[in-house]
């Protein structure tokens, strides 16, 4: 290769780097403004549905206990002993069989205390659990233990819960009202720039809130209120929609 070739030869390459940036950089250009409009052409939305419902589940947490002296354990067990037939003859009477009952067996429990002087005790317990479809029912019972009081069991309620047994099918149909207002809610949105929402893009189900009636304690990790028996249940879907 002479010299005028030589010289001809590396003329050129300036103008083929030149040439290579402006391709490479058209190139970016491209994946940027395709990646913009993409986004421009779709609409991120959350809808939610919401119905309420009647408790149809219960259960009844209770317990019965004695305080007996350290040295009169023995005594105690044979007065938990009265106490709990006291017990299941309430219930039987009440119109609950003794194989809906769970009974627990007796826990002994030694309080601490800083004084030497105070005689040392035992605290005997045990609890009652009954889980039954008769809400109305057993919520009246669970308000009534006067009756074992008389008797001198000193019975104690500890907790009312109430549930919903037809959630996980009411959930999937609540999904899908969820998404129908999301939608209503992207054409909404849509109309302020001249655009209407088009097919559904993706959706993602949110936590579901199972609240007393007119509730607003929502929770970012979803809530199951035990303590009502009328409730309120309510999805989220994040939804994403094409826009036309």
């Amino acid at each position: 290769m002479d010299q005028s070739e030589t010289a001809n030869h590396k003329g050129r390459h300036p103008s083929v780097i030149v040439g290579l940036s402006l391709i490479a950089a058209a190139s970016i250009f491209s994946v940027a403004f395709y990646s913009s409009r993409s986004q421009e052409d779709s609409l991120s939305v959350t809808g939610s549905a919401k119905k309420q419902v009647i408790s149809d589940t219960v259960k009844w947490s209770s317990s019965f206990s004695r305080t007996v002296p350290e040295s009169d354990l023995k005594s105690g067990y044979d007065q938990m002993g009265q106490d709990l037939a006291i017990v299941k003859k309430f219930f039987k009477d009440q119109g609950i069989a003794e194989n809906n009952l769970e009974i627990s067996p007796i826990s002994v429990n030694k309080p601490y205390s800083n004084d030497s002087t105070t005689p040392r005790e035992y605290i005997l317990k045990q609890s009652v659990e009954i889980q039954s479809n008769e809400v109305e029912k057993i919520t009246n019972l669970a308000k009534n233990v006067q009756p074992l009081v008389n008797q001198g069991v000193f019975f104690t309620t500890e907790a009312v819960e109430y549930y919903y047994s037809g959630l996980p099918e009411l959930r999937i149909g609540l999904l899908g009202e969820a998404v129908k207002d999301a939608q209503v809610r992207a054409n909404e949105i849509a109309k302020n720039s001249g655009r209407r929402a088009g097919s559904l893009k993706s959706a993602g189900m949110g936590v579901v809130q199972v609240l007393p009636i007119n509730s607003v304690e929502v929770s970012d990790y979803g809530a199951y209120d035990t303590s009502s028996i009328q409730k309120e249940v309510m999805v989220t879907v994040k939804t994403s929609f094409n826009l036309k």
